[in-house]
């Protein structure tokens, strides 16, 4: 039976996208089956791993609206393990249409339901919203990871968010679990993004994962040539970061042990 992730954050801008293509990424590389569900209407997670987003006729929105089978519209990728349940713009107009919905906000998790035995990890990456479909990617995980970017305005709106996982955790999931904050975009050079380190680990104490992503020009290359972080450049700062967090969740899971001597957490540089 597969985890289910979420990456959610309402503030766009924060690494969303990057860190559910390239955790899923990461995941499938370790030889962990893995599928990302793409539940942005902007489709970037589906164009990030190599599917045109014109050329998808079927997809998440056809599953919670229309009830089409999921198991026959996922994609395979470049990278082995790991396959993608694909997003269109159509996923706009999903919330209208599961207005008068019973059980709306448990749409996507009966999705998830159908093809949940087939993987290790199932990754949601959220629209930068607290809306419907959030709110069903929330009911539908066992986790969620917040990505938090190591600038100035980080805390903002992370409270709501939070209040919004209690609500999800009280009403709808109660099983669901803060997988860990991570911080991302960070830069070394800057103070600024030191200081929100400190903030952020001083705010919220064990809840931050170790591993942070830094800022890293091949993690903005790597969508432009539809491929994860590891199959563009796997000797890059990013691709090792999102290696070591795949890795720090897995250890948090009881699902392997990393050894002190092979932690690279935050000793390489930006470039």
């Amino acid at each position: 039976m597969g985890k289910v992730i979420a990456i959610a954050n309402q503030k766009g801008g924060v690494g969303k996208t990057t860190t559910a293509i390239n955790l899923a990424g990461s995941f499938a590389v370790l030889e962990y089956k893995t599928l990302i569900i793409d539940a942005d209407p902007q489709a970037n997670a589906t164009s990030g791993v190599g599917i045109d987003p014109k050329n998808i006729k079927t997809s998440i929105y056809e599953c919670i609206v229309d009830e089409v089978e999921p198991n026959n519209i996922i994609h395979t990728t470049d990278t082995p393990n790991l396959d993608l349940l694909p997003a269109h713009i159509d996923l706009v107009g999903a919330e209208i249409e599961m207005i008068n919905m019973p059980n709306r906000e448990r749409m996507m998790r009966k999705v998830i339901s159908k093809v949940k035995d087939k993987y290790d990890f199932i990754i949601i990456d959220c629209s930068p919203s607290l809306g419907l479909i959030t709110v069903n990617a929330l009911t539908a995980a066992d986790s969620v990871i917040i990505p938090v970017q190591c600038e100035y305005f980080a805390l903002e709106g992370l409270g709501k968010l939070l209040n919004t996982i209690k609500i999800v955790q009280s009403r709808l999931n109660p099983d669901l679990d803060i997988e860990g904050i991570l911080l991302t975009m960070f830069d070394s050079r800057l103070r600024l993004a030191k200081q929100v380190v400190e903030e952020v680990k001083t705010h919220f104490q064990q809840m931050v994962f170790d591993t942070i992503i830094h800022r890293n020009t091949k993690l903005g290359e790597a969508p432009s040539f539809g491929e994860t972080i590891i199959l563009h450049d796997a000797s890059s700062s990013g691709a090792i970061n999102y290696l070591n967090l795949g890795r720090e969740i897995l250890q948090n899971n009881g699902m392997t042990h990393i050894p002190e001597s092979d932690k690279q957490i935050n000793t390489v540089n930006e470039n």
